[in-house]
């Protein structure tokens, strides 16, 4: 059983944002109910419109249903402020000087990072990423560390600002950023789910591994 406490729908959608469809075996077999309650919530779930599902055809058999988030429900889940943070962007934008944008990035992304610094700790790269992995996860961004060829991985499974991130790709500039101050050293995005990967990738620059 992969969920130590009493299943939630939170649960699901969390599990949704890491893997976008999932079959109701899937997810009973993750959260460790049965399926029947699986079905309660995930009705519940596309009654309030966050959940959609799809029927693919499974040769001569029944189809096989997946379940996905809506919009609607990529932009409930999460505690990110969008809201807040589209406002804001909007003011980031307004400004048409390239250099004078580029510096107004730079500082607001010291300026989240040091809201959070204390939150990623270690001595090392490797050790300070696994640290902002644990952090972002506890703040509902699903991401996990994995390896690409010797350089660790940030794969964030979510985007914290989906509709942001749509209508400027500045945004992932500006996480990357936020990124390398808590890190302390380079990192640069390696895969976007706006080019169609799975997720976003945070990739280390070969001497930050080092650092």
């Amino acid at each position: 059983m992969s969920v130590s406490h009493p299943v939630t729908d939170q649960d699901i959608v969390d599990r949704l944002r890491r893997e976008r469809a999932a079959t109701v075996q899937s997810l009973a077999e993750w959260l460790g109910v049965t399926a029947t309650a699986v079905r309660q919530r995930l009705s519940r779930l596309m009654e309030q419109g966050l959940i959609e599902r799809s029927s693919e055809a499974a040769g001569r058999g029944r189809p096989t249903h997946y379940y996905r988030l809506t919009d609607v429900g990529q932009r409930a889940a999460g505690n990110n402020y969008e809201e807040l943070a589209v406002a804001l962007w909007e003011e980031v934008r307004a400004v048409r000087d390239p250099e004078v944008r580029q510096g107004l990035l730079k500082r607001v992304a010291v300026r989240v990072a040091d809201q959070y610094r204390d939150q990623v700790t270690g001595d090392t790269a490797d050790e300070r990423l696994d640290s902002l992995t644990q952090w972002l996860t506890s703040k509902q961004i699903p991401c996990e560390v994995t390896q690409q060829g010797e350089l660790p991985v940030i794969q964030a499974l979510a985007c914290p600002y989906p509709d942001l991130a749509a209508q400027d790709r500045s945004v992932c500039a500006m996480e990357n950023m936020v990124f390398s101050e808590l890190i302390g050293a380079g990192m640069k995005l390696s895969a976007c789910r706006l080019d169609g990967a799975d997720c976003c990738s945070f990739v280390p620059t070969p001497t930050a591994v080092d650092a």
